[in-house]
């Protein structure tokens, strides 16, 4: 048995051993404090702080950075606090 947020972190480094594309891991505190729930902890250690970036407080930049690097041919993942904060990221996307 584990908890979401360890299934969520074992997924992820999965998925970025297994690729080299799924390289900008996007949100507040992502990086070495790893993430507000530690989903990312230890991956900015193990990956790098290119594979694995802080953002500035500006929830609404997040959409836009990861449409860029998917346009570029990389897979981002974004992580969003709370749905709260996340509902300023709708604005890009609609």
């Amino acid at each position: 048995e584990v908890f979401l947020f360890e299934a969520l972190r074992e997924g992820l480094e999965e998925e970025m051993d297994r690729d080299p594309r799924v390289c900008v891991v996007l949100g507040e505190d992502v990086g070495h404090y790893g993430g507000s729930f530690k989903v990312t902890d230890g991956l900015a250690k193990k990956y790098g702080d290119l594979r694995v970036l802080d953002t500035p407080i500006a929830e609404n930049s997040f959409p836009g950075m990861a449409i860029g690097a998917a346009m570029a041919g990389l897979r981002p993942v974004v992580e969003g606090m709370t749905m709260g904060f996340l509902l300023l990221a709708f604005n890009q996307i609609s």
